[in-house]
């Protein structure tokens, strides 16, 4: 390694390797000890190679890069130095785990002779994130040529778990002084690897048992097909990217908890990870129920039948007579709950020729707009103006479980972190989810709906930074003044008013309109539904934060 350091030409070669095998997006957070991965990252992006994204938070750093990498579906990596930067990824790792996102997280240490000597930003990296990684590859410190063959073993090994398994995998790589050197033109090295194929044959699915398809988080559009396949109700939440089609039932919550319709299900087939309703998980549970689970291609098994469901990668239905009663029941009972239950400003009828009926719509259409905001007509205001050509992230708040009680149908990606359904990094995840977008040249919005707790709990997301393309972000708040979701648990009826609002429904009063302007965003308060819908419409060709106080 003459000319150089170690430490620079292995990490130069690990990350050019990773390049070479399909790696597109790096995210850094700066450091000393990992400053040789930060600058071979800062040159293979000069190259065009990768694109660079920097983040001062290590924790905004993890999430940035789970966006990128739910919207690319390919591994991201992430460079922090040593210390308590490897903590801040844990986080991230979790949710990445859990939902079976692949990330490379690549932990700068010290070498084996200062661990455990009390040197500074010193602690036990490897297996400090738990189980929330596919595997741990503790790197010694490089020190001649052929570490440089080490370094890309290392690098083909890591991109193949992570790969593989749709997991994250943290290399831990050691580095002795001098940390960096001059680094020169880098370009990806050797050839992309293919994900692996997954050759299971598919489970057949018999026709006879009154089956429902249940779509939870990520579950994709294999369900809305095989839903359609065995032209079966289809119980799409609204983050399984299923949310469509004439087997859709929106409002499946009430109909679970209906004798008529729950109470006679006989077989139940998953797909991805429900986490927005008590009835799906009581209904898996129930002995007389059958079963059966697909997937996942990564991430936790959802299974509260602890073991009695039978597990699949794939599922194909059996060609047979379908039960369209059954179905059509289902769906027709669901449409009569969302009109029921549509507490939404009514306009009146436009279409009816009277002059009086014409004169009152007009009334009452100047009424709608002017209304104040539920949290009802939120969600209808952003479903309704989000396309395909967008993506909706969805923060873990109230609002996200109105949205999959009320909205219809609609083939539209939303995304929101629902592995361990947390309120950590929604707004850094959505701005990976942006820059994946722009990469990708296309022209649509991310829009954020969130409350203002899950915002400020990710306010350093916020950040700009330079260097990066410009994205069309939206972030929307729903403002109820605190953690109101607490409202509706059992512990709202039981505690001290004045300890509940301390301690749980957490008031924050903030002046949004400065936070935007510290962080360069644009900034609306809107007020009323007319207000919404062109705020909506004509989203910003930048950044802005839309705050909208809930009645």
């Amino acid at each position: 390694m003459t000319g150089t350091s170690p430490a620079g030409a292995a990490a130069a070669r690990l990350l050019a390797r990773l390049a070479g095998l399909g790696m597109r997006h790096v995210v850094v957070s700066p450091g000393s000890r990992s400053q040789a991965l930060a600058l071979a990252a800062a040159a293979l992006a000069r190259q065009g190679a990768v694109r660079l994204h920097v983040r001062i938070d290590e924790r905004v750093a993890g999430f940035t890069a789970l966006g990128l990498a739910a919207e690319t579906g390919t591994p991201v990596a992430v460079i922090v130095t040593s210390g308590t930067a490897v903590a801040e990824l844990h986080p991230a790792a979790l949710e990445a785990h859990h939902a079976g996102v692949p990330l490379l997280l690549l932990t700068a240490d010290r070498p084996e002779e200062l661990r455990g000597t009390g040197s500074n930003q010193t602690t036990v990296q490897p297996g400090a994130l738990g189980v929330a990684v596919a595997e741990v590859l503790d790197v010694a410190a490089p020190e001649d040529d052929e570490d440089l063959a080490v370094a890309a073993a290392v690098a083909e090994h890591a991109w193949t778990v992570a790969v593989r398994e749709r997991q994250p995998v943290q290399v831990n790589l050691a580095y002795r002084e001098p940390l960096s050197s001059a680094v020169g033109e880098l370009q990806p090295v050797g050839d992309a690897l293919r994900a692996p194929v997954r050759d299971d044959a598919p489970l057949r699915i018999e026709p006879g048992p009154r089956t429902v398809v249940i779509a939870g988080d990520r579950a994709g559009e294999d369900a809305e097909a095989f839903a359609r396949a065995l032209d079966a109700p289809l119980l799409a939440e609204v983050s399984s990217g299923a949310r469509f089609g004439p087997q859709l039932v929106g409002a499946y919550r009430p109909l679970l908890d209906d004798p008529d319709f729950g109470g006679r299900i006989e077989r139940v087939v998953v797909f991805g990870h429900p986490t927005l309703s008590r009835q799906v998980p009581r209904l898996l549970a129930r002995p007389e129920v059958d079963a059966v689970l697909v997937g996942p291609p990564g991430g936790e098994w959802f299974d509260p039948t602890r073991g009695r469901a039978t597990r699949t990668s794939a599922v194909v239905a059996a060609a047979a007579e379908p039960d369209r009663a059954w179905r059509g029941s289902w769906v027709a009972a669901s449409r009569r709950l969302l009109e029921e239950t549509d507490d939404l400003p009514y306009a009146g009828d436009p279409e009816h020729p009277g002059s009086k009926e014409l004169r009152a719509h007009q009334r009452g259409e100047l009424a709608a707009l002017r209304a104040p905001i539920t949290r009802r007509a939120l969600v209808d205001a952003v479903w309704r103006a989000t396309w395909p050509h967008d993506r909706l992230v969805v923060g873990a708040s109230r609002l996200i479980r109105e949205m999959d009680a009320a909205v219809p149908g609609k083939r539209i990606r939303v995304l929101a972190n629902r592995g361990l359904a947390g309120i950590d990094g929604t707004v850094s995840t959505a701005t990976g989810v942006a820059l994946a977008l722009a990469e990708a040249e296309r022209a649509g919005t991310t829009r954020v709906l969130l409350g203002d707790v899950t915002l400020l709990h990710d306010v350093g997301a916020l950040l700009r930074t330079p260097g990066e393309p410009e994205v069309r972000l939206q972030v929307i708040v729903g403002d109820d003044g605190g953690g109101t979701i607490f409202d509706s648990l059992e512990v709202a009826a039981t505690a001290d008013p004045t300890d509940f609002d301390r301690v749980l429904r957490t008031p924050r009063p903030v002046d949004h309109a400065a936070l935007a302007a510290a962080f360069g965003w644009e900034h609306r308060r809107v007020e009323n539904r007319g207000d919404l819908d062109r705020v909506l419409t004509a989203p910003s060709a930048g950044r802005s934060l839309v705050v909208v106080p809930l009645a």
